[in-house]
């Protein structure tokens, strides 16, 4: 997506919390236009930790 379009999203987005009377709907709103704010990077997912120590991706469990 262009950085554009994501911008003009987060403003549209911001704005529909504005309104929002719904205290849950407005932060979910505000979560959901900051997703469009943020960069988008490869490094965005974090590893999962099971048991205090870090999952490599080929392990099951």
């Amino acid at each position: 997506m262009d950085n554009e379009f994501n911008k003009q999203r987060a403003i549209l987005i911001r704005d529909l919390a504005e309104r929002a009377d719904d205290p849950f709907i407005k932060r979910r709103l505000l979560a959901l236009a900051a997703r469009y704010e943020g960069p988008v990077t490869a490094n965005a997912v974090t590893p999962m930790s099971i048991g205090g120590q870090r999952a490599s991706g080929n392990e099951r469990g």
